[in-house]
């Protein structure tokens, strides 16, 4: 929680039944304010809030498929740094602000400066954080950022440190559109597309697994916030992966509290067969290995990662490994996926597969949480 802009958000009860575009929200739904609040990780969220982001993003696709007007942020404006390269966040954000009546700004910080911390090595040849959230904060009613990996030397943890750091400066809300420890607006078009599919999230079983990539150049916010969201919301959730490739152990046990408060389940597995076993939505996708990056390790080592990686070839979800899950079980990714090594073509592309789905959903779930911090 950004304390500097607690001032800013406006406590009271979500008002939506006036505006017809939007659902009733039901008297389950928490009652405070989404204005000007910040999206950086679903843990900031309770589980009726985002079940309120889910009844809006649901009813906002259901405008999208009639083509009813939705212009909820008319002449609204949403400022996007990515930091790195992006096909569906990019054009979810600029396709779902257009059709909210405002205008996404791409921004390429190798074009604007990168925006850089207080003490970087860098910072005393560009703009800092500071300066860039209260000019843009000034020009526009939100900020979205992307920025993981290679930006920030795969120092785990300092792309997070950068977006709290925009958020703390900015008066408008500032949205993750991923860091190198979360992904909240996939987390949320996932936990939207489980919904859509069964109708409820007891008793289904997700699993989020790892699989091989030839590529150690992942981060862990996607399987991150994808057990953040099952537990919050109740599933059976699985985390399973090869011994070596754990996951934050805070996050870890945040999952084990929103398990216990569901009087649902949260296990952790090393075999990829048991942990498909039973499942209703199988989530198959690599990570790196985060022991050999800082501040785990004194430096990034990758190639230690990619040694890891080599020893799990097998990780695979093809034909044979959906055997394992119901017969009716769903294929989930956030993609782009690799084809061939984390799963096989007659897998991502066949009967059981949501993949396309959950890149739709990305769209509807966005324009949610657009609507109800920006407007």
């Amino acid at each position: 929680m950004v304390i500097r802009k607690l001032a800013c958000w406006s406590v009271g009860k979500i008002f939506l039944a006036s505006q017809s575009f939007f659902v009733s929200v039901s008297t389950m739904v928490k009652t405070e304010s989404f204005r000007g609040r910040d999206y950086i990780t679903l843990l900031d969220y309770s589980k009726e809030e985002v079940e309120t982001l889910i009844e809006v993003a649901i009813d906002l696709k259901k405008k999208y498929a009639l083509w009813e007007p939705h212009k909820l942020l008319d002449a609204k404006t949403l400022f996007m740094i990515f930091y790195n390269q992006s096909l569906r966040t990019r054009n979810s954000f600029e396709a779902g602000m257009t059709q909210l009546g405002g205008h996404a700004h791409f921004l390429d910080p190798s074009k604007i400066y990168a925006p850089a911390l207080e003490g970087d090595e860098k910072a005393y040849s560009t703009e800092r954080v500071s300066d860039v959230a209260r000019v843009l904060s000034r020009m526009g009613q939100g900020i979205a950022i992307r920025c993981y990996g290679d930006p920030v030397g795969w120092q785990y943890g300092r792309a997070n440190e950068i977006i709290n750091n925009f958020a703390y400066w900015s008066d408008a809300p500032v949205i993750n559109m991923e860091d190198d420890k979360y992904h909240p607006c996939q987390a949320l078009a996932d936990v939207m597309t489980v919904k859509e599919k069964f109708g409820t999230f007891k008793d289904v079983k997700f699993v989020m697994s790892w699989a091989y990539s030839p590529s150690v150049h992942k981060p862990l916010a996607v399987p991150q916030s994808a057990v953040i969201g099952a537990t919050k919301m109740g599933m059976e959730t699985v985390l399973a992966h090869p011994k070596g490739m754990e996951l934050d152990d805070e996050i870890i046990k945040q999952c084990n509290v929103y398990a216990e408060e569901n009087e649902s389940s949260f296990e952790i597995v090393n075999d990829m067969d048991e942990a498909f076993e039973g499942a209703h939505v199988v989530y198959p996708k690599a990570w790196t290995c985060k022991e050999f990056i800082p501040p785990f390790n004194d430096k990034p080592e990758l190639e230690k990662s990619q040694e890891v990686f080599d020893k799990n070839k097998h990780w695979i979800c093809d034909d044979d490994m959906m055997k394992n899950a119901r017969p009716d079980a769903f294929y989930m990714h956030c993609l782009p996926c690799d084809r061939g090594f984390e799963v096989s073509n007659s897998v991502v592309d066949g009967p059981q597969s949501i993949v396309f789905d959950q890149a739709e959903n990305r769209m509807h779930a966005q324009k949610a949480v657009l609507a109800l911090t920006m407007r």
